[in-house]
């Protein structure tokens, strides 16, 4: 789908991979794999990215996204990773006990 924008025009898509740090399973219940797809949906319309697939696996996360050509993809990469994982630990501080030893 080709996006029409006042001063660009541009069609592409990144896809992404967010691996847990040792391919823990912190994904583990429907609860975590839902509150996970909530954050990064959030995170992506106040960035104003569009999220074409989500996918929350037990040890990884599967982005099919697309952003306005102004923003830097390593900037987009660096904004969802840092402030999903935020969110994440102020809910489920436990979990970082199982990824650095705590």
């Amino acid at each position: 789908m080709i996006i029409h924008e006042e001063g660009y025009v541009y069609n592409f898509n990144f896809h992404l991979v967010f691996v847990t740090k040792y391919r823990r399973k912190i994904f583990d219940t429907q609860e975590k794999v839902d509150t996970m797809k909530a954050i990064l949906q959030r995170q992506a319309t106040i960035s104003e990215i569009t999220v074409s697939q989500l996918e929350v696996m037990p040890d990884h996360v599967d982005m099919l996204i697309s952003f306005k050509p102004k923003y830097a993809p390593s900037n987009i990469v660096k904004n969802l990773k840092g402030a999903s994982a935020r969110i994440w630990f102020k809910q489920y501080p436990e979990t970082k006990k199982l990824l650095w030893g705590g």
